[in-house]
């Protein structure tokens, strides 16, 4: 029995989020059915976090437990025809026997993209979210330039356990261009629920000059004041979870691990 490590990537727009759940297609319970061919006898995915309803991913974290003869090459191409096409194991490694996707992460990084055009494009509006009128990327430079820090983001999102802390901190923030897009991207040690949608939201108003440059500051310094109410959500075609990140030795298992034929 060893521990594997999967990075998953997924289109998330046919899933109703990661979590399984009864009665309804998920990015978790297709996978489990793809493990169950193979002679999985878990009974739960081990997973780096759960992206909602229409969120991507490019490199989601899971691990489970299973007993395997054959290479972890093999693992990768059994796992993917057993997946249906949007979902797609990109990488299989033996992990440490105790590793977890989640607690062992040491900070994610999300993508979120949008495209400015007055009519919408659908070769694009399945991975992006279209604004009009357009936002200045120079404003939206300026916006993430506050980001990076620790910071108190009550008004961007929820902690994932009731009365839990609501500061994090924030690595690197930034927006570029990709013809025919402009991407956020953001590094953090952890995240809100819903705080990158946020961010992108409160940045997008600001580039298109419906919203003052020191909003942002001051919904992530309120002072002594109660935090502002939660401000607007972009949509969740845009978002995808692009990375995780682990220190090498919650990885890798000690000692050779020579994979069987």
């Amino acid at each position: 029995m060893e521990r594997y490590q999967v990075i998953l990537a997924y289109d998330g727009s046919e899933f109703q989020g990661f979590q399984r759940q009864a009665h309804v297609r998920t990015v978790q319970g297709v996978f489990e059915d793809a493990l169950r061919q193979l002679g999985w006898q878990g009974k739960t995915l081990l997973a780096a976090g759960r992206t909602d309803c229409g969120v991507h991913a490019a490199g989601q974290v899971v691990a489970f437990d299973l007993e395997w003869a054959h290479s972890t090459q093999a693992l990768q191409q059994a796992l993917n025809a057993h997946l249906p096409p949007d979902a797609s194991a990109l990488v299989v490694q033996i992990a440490r026997a105790d590793f977890h996707p989640r607690y062992h992460a040491t900070a994610r990084r999300y993508r979120y993209a949008i495209y400015c055009q007055p009519v919408r494009n659908p070769l694009l509006e399945r991975y992006a979210w279209r604004v009009w009128p357009p936002a200045d990327l120079n404003t939206l430079r300026q916006s993430a330039a506050h980001l990076p820090g620790w910071h108190d983001f009550a008004s961007f999102g929820t902690p994932p356990r009731p009365k839990g802390s609501t500061v994090r901190g924030v690595l690197a923030a930034s927006w570029e261009e990709q013809d025919p897009f402009l991407v956020f991207e953001i590094t953090a040690h952890a995240f809100l629920y819903h705080m990158v949608r946020r961010l992108v939201h409160m940045q997008v108003l600001i580039g298109q000059g419906h919203q003052q440059p020191q909003t942002l500051l001051e919904a992530l310094h309120p002072g002594s004041a109660p935090p502002p109410p939660m401000h607007g959500l972009a949509p969740a075609q845009g978002l995808v979870l692009a990375e995780v990140f682990y220190t090498p030795e919650k990885l890798q298992p000690p000692g050779p691990q020579p994979d069987v034929a």
